[in-house]
């Protein structure tokens, strides 16, 4: 059965890394992968640019990338924007034995157990981790441990056969993006263009985001 990805994050804003990412497990999964930019994260700061603006940037990063989505279903529900409530939605409207995964860097699946119902994660979906040579399991608390035990697999395509509660580390040539350090950058006027789709760094300049240096 295809496996249906979903790929999570306050994408503020989206830049080269995230895209590589999308596009490394769309051709790895042979299948589409939405990107869900999240409308009120509960585990950071708020988002420096709107949550319609967000969105909008990432539907720029992605045209003309074959097998990317942008999925706006966080923008379109009130209140925090759990990565639970979402995949409880996916779940109810996708059907019970649909393989979903969602895909999540290093530093977020590390902390993990720090998110919302997150026990009842794996029971809703695989979980796809991009590796980070800086990163190491080896930092996962016990209690996420714990939980992962059991689950981690050799290859994606054992995920395409139960719908949920498997775990993936994909592996991703290191990339050097960062929203923060890129945010960091555009606040001090600094040209960041090198780490943005075009299209992307055009829309931070032409609304000025980020008291904007692109």
């Amino acid at each position: 059965m295809r496996l249906s990805v979903y790929y999570g994050g306050t994408f503020d804003p989206v830049h080269l890394g995230h895209i590589a990412v999308a596009d490394a497990a769309c051709r790895l999964l042979h299948t589409s992968v939405h990107m869900v930019p999240s409308a009120d994260p509960p585990h950071r700061a708020p988002a420096s640019a709107s949550a319609e603006q967000r969105a909008t940037m990432v539907e720029l990063a992605i045209a003309g990338h074959q097998g990317l989505v942008c999925d706006r279903r966080e923008l379109r529900r009130s209140g925090k924007s759990y990565s639970v409530d979402t995949l409880r939605g996916l779940r109810a409207e996708l059907g019970g034995t649909q393989p979903i995964a969602w895909l999540i860097g290093m530093d977020a699946f590390l902390g993990l157990d720090g998110w919302h119902e997150w026990p009842a994660l794996f029971d809703l979906a695989h979980f796809i981790v991009v590796q980070r040579p800086e990163q190491s399991l080896r930092s996962m608390s016990a209690s996420l441990q714990d939980a992962c035990t059991g689950r981690w697999q050799e290859s994606p395509e054992a995920l395409f056969s139960t719908p949920a509660g498997k775990l993936y580390i994909m592996p991703l040539a290191l990339r050097h993006e960062s929203s923060t350090a890129i945010r960091d950058g555009l606040a001090r006027h600094e040209d960041v263009s090198a780490c943005l789709p075009a299209a992307v760094a055009e829309y931070i300049r032409f609304h000025q985001l980020y008291a904007s240096g692109v």
